[in-house]
């Protein structure tokens, strides 16, 4: 499995609701992901919603998301984990954005952003840092 996945390639123009594209993760040991959702450009009175779906075959998608990251207004990043490890049953993710502008009619809604997931590394229990052993006096 690829170090990372880009849900959303970075700096895709959204100019209205649409769906990134499918990706395989029954190759993943942890099915635990970190979520980075960045936001390079918007304009003024708009929000940005940003939702991961799952698959069994890659063709129908669950009717509600797996994760929903926080709406956005403004640049900037936003972290977010999707643990899959006790949904077995999905095989595939993909991103999915919608757009609302308000106030004013024009222009049309407009946001730059990506998202980007990275496999979150199995850890072990047997290695835990010295620094990070807990005494009792």
């Amino acid at each position: 499995m690829p170090p990372k996945l880009e849900l959303i390639p970075a700096n895709t123009k959204m100019e209205g609701n649409g769906d990134g594209a499918a990706f395989d993760i029954s190759a993943s040991a942890t099915r635990t992901f970190l979520c980075l959702l960045t936001v390079a450009d918007q304009i003024e009175q708009e929000s940005l919603d940003v939702s991961i779906y799952g698959s069994v075959d890659g063709e129908k998608w669950t009717p509600k998301p797996l994760l929903k990251l926080p709406q956005q207004f403004y640049r900037g990043t936003t972290k977010m984990v999707l643990d899959l490890s006790l949904r077995s049953e999905v095989k595939f993710i993909r991103g999915r954005w919608e757009l609302n502008r308000w106030g004013r009619g024009a222009p049309l809604p407009m946001f730059v952003a990506g998202l980007e997931l990275k496999e979150v590394p199995a850890m072990s229990r047997l290695s835990v840092p010295k620094s990070a052993a807990v005494t009792s006096e």
